[in-house]
């Protein structure tokens, strides 16, 4: 995937994190945990779970890097107590 679809990618991932999860991120923070959800998520997937790839933008690719994104979100959400883990 190049650069661009990445970024697209993100965006979408870290969006959707953002709805499900709850987080305050701006725009850019949004894109870059999508990016690293996706890296995490696909390791995950692939590696551990052998289910699937990120390999393109499609829906396996998004809800896998959503997932990541999300799980990343969590745990960032741990790290800073200051925060609430879920805005209802």
């Amino acid at each position: 995937m190049g650069i661009l679809a990445w970024i697209v990618l993100g965006a979408i991932a870290g969006f959707l994190a953002n709805m499900v999860i709850g987080g305050r991120e701006g725009v850019i923070g949004t894109i870059v945990l999508g990016v690293v959800g996706a890296l995490v998520g696909g390791f995950v997937a692939t590696s551990l779970l052998h289910i699937g790839r990120v390999n393109g933008l499609n829906a396996e690719s998004i809800v896998i890097a959503a997932v990541g994104a999300a799980a990343l979100l969590v745990a960032w959400h741990l790290v800073t107590p200051r925060r609430r883990l879920f805005h209802f």
